[in-house]
């Protein structure tokens, strides 16, 4: 079994679910919703065979400002 951590944020008028163990996200119109979409999504790309899965530990959500 692995552990799956994953980040939810606000994107126009949807929530959008990125797992951070792999390359996969999803969205939906409650958090709720963008959730189950992922794990739907993350369970159809371990299905498709030996996919790159990277370990997290602990996990810390930051933000910063960069001029661009």
């Amino acid at each position: 079994m692995k552990n799956l951590k994953f980040v939810v944020y606000r994107e126009d008028k949807y929530y959008v679910s990125q797992c951070l163990n792999v390359e996969v996200s999803s969205f939906g119109d409650t958090i709720d919703e963008a959730i189950e979409n992922m794990k739907e999504a993350v369970d159809l790309y371990f299905e498709e065979g030996d996919n790159e899965y990277h370990p997290i530990g602990e996990a810390l959500l930051g933000e910063y400002a960069v001029n661009g």
